[in-house]
């Protein structure tokens, strides 16, 4: 290539991010008319890992949804030490759909890891205002409050991490043994720190989980750090003698969305919400399923569960 010359890679990237620059205070960096959307819900790029960027952005678009919740991860739709080429290229895509991507999901832990400063770099420029970090899990050889006296000097550096790059953190609570399934872990790893540069991505089907009845309790707990939220619902199912949960399409399981909805709107709880299909959106057990097939299955499942939760949005008021 001679020296005056571009690639089609570098100008496109180059193109994308001149357009995408945020204003300098300004925590998001959405167009006129994506900023309209209060709630934007986004399709969680995972399900659709079998598209590319195009593929996956058209399918979300016909869905219905507002955007898309990017994996930029180990194994994702963008992996991290590619971030500086790839995600404009998805951006450029979701663009084009006439969609947008306000947040994405990632695998940061640690904030000296040289990656985590390319992906928030990156995912900043190209206009995304929150990312969900990676879990940590609790090491048995210490006692609990010994692991999270540890984990809080770390939350901090990543909260001041985020603000230099004008971004937001936020970690799921998940089910399970890993830090912030029991919520006041992960509240008291946030405590203090600023809710603007990190918090919490509520996810209120691991919540009814591991809370029962008291989930309501922690969700109250954690709302001042609340700036998205995950989707899904689930049931318990006794299996081979053996309770196990078990992700089912919404509204079909245990997960109380009208009180759930309720508390949102008396907390006051906004930001980007990611719909998740941990359930099988096509006939996985169908070796012979087309591509075409697959994809209108996909789209059928997809937008069920996107019209039911438009619909507990819209009773709640």
């Amino acid at each position: 290539m001679r020296p005056k010359e571009l690639s089609r890679r570098t100008f496109i990237r180059a193109a994308v991010l001149a357009t995408s620059a945020p204003a300098t205070k300004s925590t998001t960096a959405l167009s006129a008319k994506q900023a309209a959307v209060k709630r934007p819900i986004c399709v969680f790029s995972k399900h659709l890992q079998w598209l590319d960027y195009r593929g996956m952005a058209e399918v979300a678009a016909e869905i219905g949804f507002d955007g898309v919740d990017l994996t930029v991860r180990p194994g994702g739709h963008v992996l991290p030490e590619r971030v500086g080429d790839d995600l404009p290229r998805a951006l450029e895509a979701t663009k084009a759909a006439g969609i947008s991507m306000p947040m994405i999901t990632t695998r940061i832990q640690y904030p000296d890891d040289p990656l985590t400063a390319s992906v928030l770099e990156t995912a900043r420029k190209c206009g995304v205002g929150c990312y969900r970090m990676g879990y940590w899990s609790y090491d048995d050889k210490k006692t609990v409050m010994q692991n999270l006296q540890m984990l809080k000097p770390r939350m901090k550096q990543l909260a001041d991490v985020n603000e230099r790059h004008h971004i937001h953190g936020a970690y799921q609570n998940h089910a399970g043994r890993r830090v912030g399934a029991a919520i006041w872990d992960l509240y008291y790893l946030l405590e203090g720190l600023n809710p603007k540069w990190i918090g919490s991505q509520y996810d209120v089907r691991h919540a009814t989980a591991e809370g029962g009845y008291s989930w309501r309790l922690g969700m109250k707990l954690l709302s001042p750090f609340i700036r998205s939220a995950v989707i899904k619902d689930f049931r318990w199912e006794k299996k081979d003698g053996k309770w196990k949960d078990v992700h089912v399409p919404l509204g079909e399981g245990m997960v109380d969305f009208k009180q759930y909805f309720k508390l949102v709107k008396s907390l006051n709880i906004g930001g980007p919400i990611s719909l998740h299909y941990e359930y099988p959106v096509y006939d996985k057990a169908n070796k012979n399923l087309s591509q075409k097939e697959r994809r209108r299955q996909t789209i059928t499942a997809m937008r069920r569960d996107l019209t039911a939760l438009r619909t507990m949005l819209k009773e709640a008021g």
